[in-house]
């Protein structure tokens, strides 16, 4: 690749990801295959403005063309499909609807250092009361954690060897998808999920009576019993501050011997890459209070809290794993 190829590649990024962003917001995916004829009036787009959208689809690989009719490829249909079990379109939803309008004020964020909540929404207040500002917002953001969770869980729960462990309580879990993943690979683990009384009852959805639910707050309320803890996505939503506080109380709440499985993306020491990790990092600069870190980092505050030993792996999922554990 050219230099100016890389730079044009970089241009158009942003055009590519809207591309999809519109064209699943709009229902294209769940609506093929149809023809441009029928997409548009049951959308209520104009015919050519939308034909130009779906060629730019087909051109990305999400759609194909069979006759006069669109239809989604195999990716679109499991991924980007409002019914798969795989979909990732909350997450696309929140991304079009949120976090797309946030980077638009990223220069700001990088000079003050500061999430951009207030100026792109004018919200103030802790940064999850802006996730689940509504019901529908709220099932938006969890069902996007969940496609994440659904092609990284497995990886990580895997990435170690946690057969010496009986009950896992994933902390923050969400709609349950690392908890599911453990239970699926250990046949002598039991699960639940720990999350804040209005999350936890959307996880219903999700896990079923499979797994226990159990509502609270990790930074306040006691923990349930456990000898192993899941945090999946969640230290670094965090300042340093509030991660000590959190580890520690983990860490008193475990029995010995016990041990915190960690799903995150693990930047390298250098801080030279992954590039997906370091995107993640800026936008948890728009959106949060944290940062993505290195396994370094991360064993720092992990040793701090009393855990005596620390491992990390690389999965090749999206999340990597860290596990720690107490003596």
């Amino acid at each position: 690749m050219t230099d100016a190829k890389l730079i044009e590649d970089l241009i158009e990024a942003f055009r590519r990801s809207k591309c999809m962003f519109t064209a699943a917001q709009l229902g294209v995916f769940d609506r093929t295959p149809a023809t441009l004829a029928a997409l548009a009036s049951d959308i209520g787009a104009d015919p050519d403005a939308l034909e130009r959208l779906l060629c730019g689809c087909v051109s990305l690989g999400l759609l194909a063309r069979e006759g006069d009719r669109f239809v989604n490829t195999a990716a679109a249909h499991k991924y980007l499909r409002r019914d798969s079990p795989d979909t990732m379109l909350g997450y696309i939803l929140y991304s079009d609807r949120v976090l797309y309008p946030m980077w638009g004020n990223l220069a700001d964020a990088v000079k003050e250092g500061a999430n951009r909540w207030k100026q792109t929404f004018d919200l103030d207040g802790p940064i999850f009361a802006h996730f689940f500002q509504t019901p529908e917002s709220r099932a938006e953001f969890l069902l996007g954690m969940h496609g994440f969770g659904v092609i990284s869980s497995p990886a990580v729960v895997r990435a170690f060897d946690l057969s010496r462990f009986q009950r896992f309580v994933d902390l923050g879990g969400a709609t349950g998808h690392l908890a599911l993943a453990a239970v699926e690979a250990y046949a002598g683990m039991s699960a639940a999920v720990f999350d804040l009384p209005a999350v936890v009852e959307h996880a219903r959805n999700f896990v079923g009576d499979h797994i226990d639910r159990i509502g609270g707050d990790f930074f306040t309320d006691p923990l349930p019993s456990a000898d192993l803890y899941g945090l999946g996505r969640i230290l670094h939503d965090w300042s340093e501050p509030k991660i000590r506080t959190l580890l520690r109380r983990i860490y008193d709440a475990l029995p010995a011997g016990g041990a915190l499985l960690i799903a995150e993306r693990l930047l390298q020491e250098d801080k030279s890459g992954p590039t997906g990790a370091l995107m993640q990092s800026l936008n948890m600069l728009v959106c949060t209070e944290g940062k993505e870190r290195t396994l370094g980092e991360y064993a720092a505050l992990l040793y701090d809290a009393g855990f005596t030993h620390v491992d990390g792996k690389w999965t090749g999922a999206p999340l990597d794993a860290i596990l720690a554990c107490k003596s």
